[in-house]
């Protein structure tokens, strides 16, 4: 499942905005597109919204398979789809380092499920579009596929 489906892609668009110069993002990062951040700086020149796409896919690419990389139980499409738009927003890493993935692995994705509400901070703030963002890739996550 190294692929997301429209329907992760959608929720990461809609979630990150599009922005197509750079913009310092609420956890600090300098950012262009649809959450792109490697590589850029206040002066990174602007962008096309084709050129946004392209980067927020090859950026999927790389987190589904960050993604692939720490699960260690079968998932659905639209488990392994919301698990990819958390990891894009919050890193692998974090994913891997957490109790969401603890649970999800150790094969309760019911408890897995309710950790989704945990991540809605950035610098110590409850940010209302990371708790209306979690609350989607839960919804996802629960969907059947």
């Amino acid at each position: 499942m190294t692929d997301s489906r429209a329907a992760a892609v959608a929720l990461i668009q809609q979630y990150e905005g599009l922005r197509l110069t750079p913009y310092c993002c609420s956890g600090g990062r300098w950012t262009i597109g649809y959450g792109h951040t490697k590589g850029i700086h206040p002066l990174t020149p602007e962008i096309t919204p084709e050129t946004a796409t392209a980067l927020l896919m090859d950026d999927l690419r790389d987190t589904a398979a960050g993604v692939e990389g720490v699960l260690r139980v079968p998932v659905t499409q639209n488990q392994f789809d919301a698990l990819v738009s958390f990891a894009f927003n919050c890193g692998v890493d974090a994913l891997a380092k957490s109790t969401l993935l603890r649970k999800l692995n150790a094969g309760d994705a019911a408890g897995a499920g309710r950790e989704f509400s945990r991540w809605t901070k950035a610098k110590g703030l409850e940010l209302a579009g990371l708790v209306r963002r979690r609350a989607a890739e839960r919804v996802l996550f629960e969907e059947s596929a």
